[in-house]
């Protein structure tokens, strides 16, 4: 696409990124990792590389929650664009707001409407202003010309102003010299990969596996939305590569744990015992009543959670309650101090 010079407010918009240096360069190692994501997305998809630096325009890269009707995600997807591209988007799981999906769901469209409109600078339009719009003003006006680079079209600011941002960022970062500023180089072990799950989890235990904070994890993954891993929903993690060896060999070796889970809309993994041993069953332990510090089981606890919720370990609790094995129920009542 057009270079730094082709048109005043490009470089104009270039000077405001870069106005601060340091803090650009801040910025821009914050968000490297996802940067160079979205750039292997776009490689795969044949899409210009500029658009790789979409979600700076939209979003500095940030998974912005979106309330009711409000465009959400680094990508800045609004609800009905979502259900067009087939999206899940409910109180448990957001698309929008699943890089991997998201971004492979946008380098497609982007892909489909420069096929349509043969035009990069028309991609962006319809990317902001919406296809039917961009197609009526190309049906009315005639295909822009190759200059000014900004077409002189009558669609609104922002979306004229969308596609010079876009383009002042790549003149940033074509020529980052002319700015004094200097980009982040990205190690190799820093770079963002999608791992396969064969099962649905929580997040916290996800965390705990591959070595990584469970805000770190959230942040990466923000598509889950009530810190349950649903594989139903998508069954991969991003992760940076460092931590998915670690995570692989977790999943391999296994911590014997399972899920409680009283949701039917959660997979139903090694579940809570069903009908008959219902949570009375262990409530007539002597120890209970003794005054032992003790935990009910809720939806979604295990004993990995519950010993690290309590600084235990499992063996303790299984020791203590007298369980032979992982499963738990609902309401079931758990002493997690020692007996007295």
């Amino acid at each position: 696409m057009a270079d730094c010079d082709a048109d005043p407010a490009i470089l104009d918009w270039a000077r405001r990124y870069t106005q601060s240096p340091q803090r650009f360069e801040a910025e821009m190692r914050e968000v490297m990792p996802r940067l160079i994501y979205v750039q292997q997305i776009a490689a795969r998809h044949g899409v210009a590389g500029e658009f790789a630096l979409l979600p700076w325009v939209e979003s500095h890269y940030r998974p912005v929650p979106g309330s009711k009707g409000n465009p959400a995600g680094m990508w800045q997807i609004m609800p009905v664009t979502a259900n067009a591209l087939g999206m899940r988007v409910d109180k448990n799981y957001d698309g929008r707001l699943d890089v991997p999906a998201a971004t492979d769901a946008i380098m497609a469209l982007l892909r489909r409407y420069h096929d349509d409109l043969g035009d990069w600078r028309m991609a962006d339009y319809a990317f902001n202003a919406g296809e039917f719009a961009v197609r009526k003003l190309i049906d009315q006006h005639g295909m822009p010309a190759a200059e000014p680079v900004i077409p002189r079209m009558p669609v609104k600011r922002i979306t004229r102003e969308h596609l010079t941002k876009l383009l002042a960022i790549s003149c940033v970062v074509r020529e980052p010299g002319r700015f004094k500023v200097n980009l982040p180089l990205l190690p190799a072990e820093q770079r963002l990969v999608s791992v396969d799950i064969d099962k649905s989890m929580p997040i916290a235990q996800a965390a705990d596996h591959a070595g990584m904070s469970v805000d770190e994890l959230k942040d990466l993954n923000a598509g889950f939305r009530n810190g349950y891993i649903d594989k139903r929903a998508a069954s991969y993690l991003l992760m940076p590569r460092s931590h998915a060896e670690q995570f692989r060999n977790a999943l391999q070796v296994g911590d014997g744990d399972t899920v409680a889970s009283a949701d039917t809309n959660k997979p139903q993994l090694p579940l809570l015992a069903q009908s008959g041993d219902g949570p009375s069953a262990m409530t007539d332990d002597p120890a209970l009543a003794s005054g032992a510090k003790t935990h009910t089981v809720k939806s979604g606890d295990t004993l990995w959670i519950i010993a690290r919720r309590y600084s235990l370990n499992i063996d303790q609790l299984k020791r203590w309650n007298h369980l032979q094995g992982v499963k738990l129920r609902l309401g079931q009542v758990l002493k997690v101090s020692a007996p007295g």
